[in-house]
């Protein structure tokens, strides 16, 4: 029998995750552009021009890695994630970080789907297709530990050093090991790489077209995007929400440290649990599928997210800091279970050798709900409440659930 725990490359993938989620300056980043004088919509114009790159280099680079190997794009994200992790340690305005969220937004684009990409091209050329959430949820659950881990030491290193903006460099060390560690993967986890005399241009506009007219596919990713969206544009605000509450409570919970100390502990440690819980949940999303359907399982969790984001406006107008943080962990842990079950749903309806490109589209759909919703939500929570802004996004939310039921019953499993 199959034992993932002795698989060197699974534990590779796995390592991959790890350094990969190493964002120390994560728990603090909205923190850091506030003290930068930088406001709610502003940060929410950010985020949207960040997930504008994405959206604009989404499928190319998608396309790239199927056709010209993943390993190389791969070294490329990487790049991009350091270039814009030095131009945050100079940010001192509005326009520094546009430039910082630019080469994020390059980073996320050359990577997301293509390291999943490879971990299906390893587990096809291997027999091992069955094991495909498991796979996925292990390796995603050691990125998740990565998360809590980093979140502990962050606040170590906050406290430490004489400003927060150093926290970028430190970020840049586990991003230089996760290259080391990418050079050492096999040549044929490159993939598939598609053979065609087609100009770049003409593939795309090809593969795009098989993915627009292929309806359960199509109707799969706008509703998972719809998903990944709406939590992009609000995990972050846990930084300000608890920000509010411990100046309004006038909280002590550690004598003898300022307020400001305070905050970075609470929101290094909060994260730190999010994540840990995260990983268990990823870890152990297969066994889900013993109940229902991996389909019928993300339905549940869509309804999760929704009830979540109702139920974080009475959490936040009556200021409760621990009911905020338990909708906020709810919240990552619904994600988490989702991740590894949607993989395997969506991959019943790709072709093996299209898995990065299509993987490409559904992070580019997120980009572009995530484009609307993030200043949405910036301007909301500025000029009404940050507890106006879930409520927003949960009847958006309901909004693509609704559509989506209408418009796809999934009794075929053709495969574009």
């Amino acid at each position: 029998m199959y034992n993932i725990k002795r698989d060197i490359q699974i534990k590779k993938f796995s390592a991959y995750g790890f350094l990969k989620n190493l964002k120390f300056f994560e728990p603090y980043l909205i923190l850091f552009l506030m003290d930068m004088e930088i406001n709610l919509f502003e940060i929410g114009i950010l985020f949207a021009i960040k997930e504008m790159i994405i959206y604009i280099f989404e499928v190319p680079s998608g396309i790239i890695a199927d056709a010209y190997g993943r390993k190389k794009e791969l070294m490329m994200c990487f790049t991009f994630y350091m270039i814009s992790f030095v131009f945050f340690f100079f940010t001192k305005h509005f326009i520094t970080a546009m430039f910082a969220m630019v080469f994020f937004g390059l980073g996320e684009a050359f990577r997301s789907g293509t390291h999943k990409a490879m971990i299906y091209t390893y587990l096809e050329i291997n027999d091992l297709s069955s094991y495909k959430a498991e796979v996925y949820g292990r390796t995603r659950s050691f990125s998740l530990i990565g998360s809590a881990i980093s979140a502990v030491l962050a606040v170590v290193i906050v406290l430490m050093i004489p400003s927060n903006k150093y926290i970028f460099l430190i970020s840049i060390i586990p991003y230089i090991l996760d290259m080391i560690l990418i050079l050492s993967y096999p040549e044929v986890l490159n993939g598939p790489m598609i053979k065609t005399h087609d100009n770049f241009f003409k593939m795309m506009i090809g593969q795009l077209k098989g993915i627009v007219t292929h309806k359960e596919l199509r109707w799969l990713l706008i509703r998972s995007s719809g998903f990944e969206g709406v939590f992009k544009s609000i995990k972050d605000y846990i930084q300000p929400i608890l920000s509010g509450l411990l100046l309004v409570s006038g909280i002590t919970l550690f004598k003898g440290i300022s307020q400001e100390d305070q905050l970075k502990i609470l929101l290094g440690v909060s994260y730190g649990l999010i994540y840990l819980v995260g990983a268990v949940a990823s870890r152990q999303a297969h066994l889900l599928k013993r109940l229902k359907s991996s389909a019928e399982i993300l339905t549940v969790i869509q309804i999760g997210l929704i009830a979540s984001c109702i139920l974080m406006f009475p959490a936040i107008e009556n200021n409760l800091s621990f009911l905020v943080i338990f909708l906020f962990l709810v919240m990552y842990v619904l994600r988490d279970i989702r991740k590894p079950l949607f993989l395997e749903v969506v991959d019943d309806h790709m072709d093996a050798s299209k898995r990065a490109t299509v993987l490409s589209v559904e992070s580019q759909l997120k980009a572009l709900f995530t484009i609307i919703l993030a200043p949405t939500v910036g301007y909301i929570a500025d000029h009404f409440s940050v507890g106006a802004g879930f409520m927003a996004l949960a009847g958006f939310l309901l909004f693509i659930n609704i559509f989506y039921h209408m418009k796809v019953v999934m009794t075929s499993k053709t495969k574009y």
